[in-house]
């Protein structure tokens, strides 16, 4: 099946490289191996998790703030993006007020200013505006909750207003895309007059948008084929020097077997690949290649569902899983590609906080809990996962998996696992544990980011982020954990602030509504002619300062 499925795949890249001629042969082009199944939205609000974000979002779009992925040696933080400064109302703690830069364009030269952002935060918020694109509502809105709207207050300032104070928007936004207000109405206007739904008529603009996308990135999208490949040229005119491309195209092809994409590496028709197989890691470095990894603000974890009838219900179990996984064992099958976590975030991070919990390998006492808590061989309790065979930051899901339910069986867990498309799990990780889609699972496989409050913590735990608000898959939270995340959200000050999200991270970990498995490294493999590679502590990479020989 392995066989078949290369030769399926060096056919179709062949044909797609001889199809695009002899132009290519003199352009600076990288091809880059994703693991997603299919090409992520292209319209401004990726799909496809932040393996969307890495790859049509930050290449073609601007945010109002970015992220600093230019150093391999310090964690990445927040920069100016096309706001060069922000800062909240000291009257009123629900309003920011955001200078934007002058100047920018969008790819196809409309002006980058206050009415542009206005109308992308409505493209997500407001119901009824012309351009409100349910599809693009849930891949954003989680990520941001509190942002209520947006308004003009001359051309080169906005001001934005929350539900309540927020100390975390301006990392927020990072993820609200910037896409041309004059393009997607050049669109609208070429949809044939015939379709008179408005709708219908915004639903359709949109499309031709993702087809023929404008941003006002480093790179300008130009050939979409779903599920096959999609293409971006340079922007030589962008605003920021350091980040104007030195390639000329980008090439994204989706493989969403880690197999399939080493192979594509090994028989050089792509020059970068995500996730390589792990077992494949030495004959990639024998072979020339290079493989960057570094240690992520990143947890690979178990979920789990506080739903009625959840056997996660009682802490003991939940601790006991903590307390099964032999993480070590587990590095030694990725060939040494993940790190062992602790919790959420490492402890020397300032949002530590010194729990009383320690997630470790102790098989006995896990036993121990579970024959407390009335589980014996003979008596297992019975645990359903839902989870992908690949997708952004997933790492090796199935050997992964399949690893942890030989571990768990020793701690009387009887483990089931139900391996779904990538997509598929990610939509589900917003309407949660008590909707259909979750296929009766009680707990998810989806991994997370750590590099921001919200991400790291506040989503998975505040009863204001139940679905299908947000990511708060399993239902888990409280009172007290919500008066911890109100606290950090109302501490405007970075050391208050971060003495808030220790306590808020010691009181996650003591009650374990995930179970830890593994921060990730981020194992990318490529062609040794690719160059200008920087290896971010970030889930993020920059391809903008790429070159290839």
């Amino acid at each position: 099946m392995q066989a078949k499925v290369t030769r399926v795949l060096s056919a179709v890249l062949l044909t797609s490289t001889v199809m695009a001629g002899a132009a290519l042969a003199q352009e600076k082009v990288l091809r880059v191996g994703m693991t997603a199944a299919d090409i992520p939205r292209t319209h401004g609000q990726p799909d496809q998790g932040f393996e969307g974000n890495r790859f049509t979002g930050i290449p073609m779009y601007d945010a109002l703030t970015h992220w600093d992925l230019s150093s391999a040696d310090k964690p990445s933080v927040i920069i100016p993006g096309l706001a060069t400064e922000w800062a909240v109302d000291p009257k009123d703690a629900t309003k920011w007020v955001f200078k934007l830069r002058p100047g920018v364009k969008f790819h196809d030269g409309s002006d980058v200013n206050a009415d542009a952002i206005v109308w992308n935060v409505e493209k997500v918020l407001n119901k009824d505006a012309q351009h409100f694109d349910p599809s693009q509502v849930g891949v954003t809105v989680s990520r941001m909750p509190t942002l209520r709207s947006a308004r003009k207050i001359d051309d080169l300032t906005v001001e934005l207003t929350t539900t309540e104070p927020d100390s975390f928007l301006p990392i927020n936004l990072t993820n609200l895309f910037i896409a041309s207000p004059a393009h997607w109405r050049a669109k609208l206007a070429a949809v044939p007059a015939s379709v008179t739904d408005p709708a219908e008529r915004s639903r359709q603009a949109w499309t031709a948008f993702a087809a023929e996308p404008s941003g006002s990135g480093p790179f300008r999208g130009v050939r979409l084929q779903p599920r096959e490949r999609f293409e971006m040229v340079a922007n030589k005119s962008y605003w920021d020097p350091k980040r104007t491309p030195k390639l000329d195209r980008v090439v994204l092809v989706p493989l969403a077997d880690a197999n399939a994409r080493t192979a594509a590496l090994l028989s050089g028709q792509v020059d970068w690949i995500e996730a390589p197989a792990y077992d494949a890691i030495p004959q990639i470095r024998t072979r020339g290649f290079t493989v960057y990894s570094n240690p992520q603000p990143h947890v690979w974890p178990w979920q789990l569902s506080f739903a009625e009838g959840s056997p996660w219900l009682d802490r003991r179990v939940r601790h006991a899983a903590n307390l099964c996984v032999n993480r070590e064992e587990m590095r030694t099958m990725l060939g040494g590609m993940m790190g062992i976590p602790k919790g959420s975030v490492t402890p020397d991070h300032p949002w530590w906080g010194n729990p009383t919990f320690d997630i470790r390998y102790d098989p006995a006492a896990a036993r121990k809990l579970m024959t407390d808590a009335g589980y014996s061989a003979a008596k297992p309790v019975r645990v359903k996962v839902l989870t992908s065979a690949s997708g952004s930051g997933q790492m090796q899901p199935v050997p992964m998996n399949e690893l942890m339910q030989e571990h768990l069986k020793q701690c009387f867990f009887d483990v089931q696992l139900d391996v779904i498309e990538w997509n598929a799990v990610f939509t589900n990780w917003r309407e949660g544990a008590k909707h259909a889609n979750a296929r009766g699972a009680n707990a998810i496989n989806v991994t997370f980011a750590t590099m921001d409050p919200f991400f790291a913590m506040v989503r998975f735990v505040s009863t204001k982020t139940f679905p299908p608000v947000s990511n708060n898959w399993g239902f888990f939270g409280n009172d007290e954990i919500d008066g911890l995340i109100a606290k950090a959200r109302s501490s405007f000050e970075a050391t208050a602030r971060d003495n808030a999200l220790a306590a808020l991270h010691k009181r996650i970990v003591e009650e374990a509504p995930f179970v830890w498995v593994a921060h990730d490294v981020g194992p990318r493999a490529m062609s040794a002619k690719v160059k200008g590679v920087v290896q971010p502590k970030s889930w993020f990479i920059d391809i903008a300062p790429m070159s290839i020989d």
